[in-house]
């Protein structure tokens, strides 16, 4: 049975996490707790924003707070699946013979960035798929268990279109959620200069270790959820399916396909966290309405009136929100 005392300890320790991120990045902190909050609940991350607003440094500053060992992937077009899982070399045993073994990729770590995601091929996009579901990688016909907590954390560049392959439907879907970075305001711009003329390092300490952040896993699944907040996290993903009985009229006007059965989860997972982040014992709907834009805007594909009418998808999530939930939710990391 969770404790007074476990809840404490979380929101102690995600504050205190979240409070050292924000040393190394300048007003980006919707995105930093969404970081955050899916690491704690075991999720993957997708950050998309133009080049040189931090995106990099904030998974560097999140190796340092956590104490894991972390690698970077760059992805170019030539990069190969081996390049990223590991591959068998020819090495020579004790007793001269030549024997093959195993060689570990980046991928053995845990935490890994995907720098700008998008650059490499389908093929080696596939090679992380085994890795962020099952923590598993094969080669060779053997499989290997990746050490947890295990997280993948992808960066990608929106604006690029040429030397790029747009990852699929599977691939996006992994991701428990997908944070936009945006462009710093001026003021912020300038704290950014300042703040790199007197270092280019991350000033982030550390405050978690792994098997801490193992436990807070775990306190955070004892978390109960309301049956109406379930209840309105499961209509609110239902309603983005066009073709199910259940369908709004967001979405049957503007949405092509609807989420998958992880945005149901993701929604529950993250909530989960999100609560004990604020000292609350159980989901509340602000919870499932706040994270409802990360967990849904890589999930849902628009559709031609949606695309002539110039809307986002978060936009279709703030009509999707007022329709199942007959109110205005807060709108957190909205994308302009």
């Amino acid at each position: 049975m969770i404790s007074e005392k476990d809840i404490q300890f979380f929101a102690e320790k995600s504050n205190r996490i979240i409070e050292e991120i924000s040393k190394d990045l300048v007003g980006q902190e919707e995105v930093v707790k969404g970081t955050v909050i899916a690491m704690i609940a075991g999720g993957n991350v997708l950050l998309e924003g133009v080049p040189g607003v931090g995106k990099t440094r904030l998974v560097r500053s999140i190796g340092r707070v956590f104490s894991l060992p972390f690698s970077r992937i760059q992805f170019t077009p030539d990069l190969m699946p081996a390049d990223v899982t590991g591959t068998d070399v020819l090495k020579k045993d004790e007793k001269g013979n030549n024997v093959l073994e195993f060689s570990r990729g980046p991928i053995f770590s845990s935490i890994v960035l995907a720098d700008e995601i998008n650059r490499a091929t389908p093929k080696t996009q596939s090679a992380l798929l085994e890795a962020m579901q099952e923590h598993t990688v094969t080669a060779s016909g053997k499989t290997y268990r990746l050490d947890e907590p295990f997280f993948v954390l992808a960066t990608q560049n929106p604006i690029e279109q040429d030397g790029t392959y747009p990852l699929p439907e599977a691939q996006t879907d992994r991701f428990m959620l997908k944070l936009i970075v945006t462009f710093p305001t001026a003021d912020q711009l300038a704290s950014i200069v300042n703040m790199t003329q007197e270092t280019m390092e991350e000033r982030a300490q550390a405050v978690l270790t792994g098997e801490e952040l193992l436990a807070m896993r775990r306190t955070a699944k004892e978390i109960l959820v309301p049956e109406e907040v379930l209840s309105y996290a499961m209509r609110l993903v239902c309603a983005t399916h066009p073709e199910s009985p259940d369908a709004s009229d967001t979405a049957k006007k503007y949405l092509r396909l609807g989420a998958s059965p992880r945005a149901a989860q993701a929604l529950i997972t993250a909530g989960k966290v999100r609560a004990l982040t604020e000292g609350r014992y159980n989901v509340s709907i602000e919870d499932i309405n706040v994270l409802a834009y990360p967990v849904l805007r890589h999930r849902i594909k628009a559709g031609f009136n949606a695309v002539s009418e110039h809307l986002s998808n978060d936009d279709l999530i703030s009509k999707l929100i007022r329709e199942v939930g007959g109110k205005k939710a807060p709108i957190v990391g909205k994308k302009g």
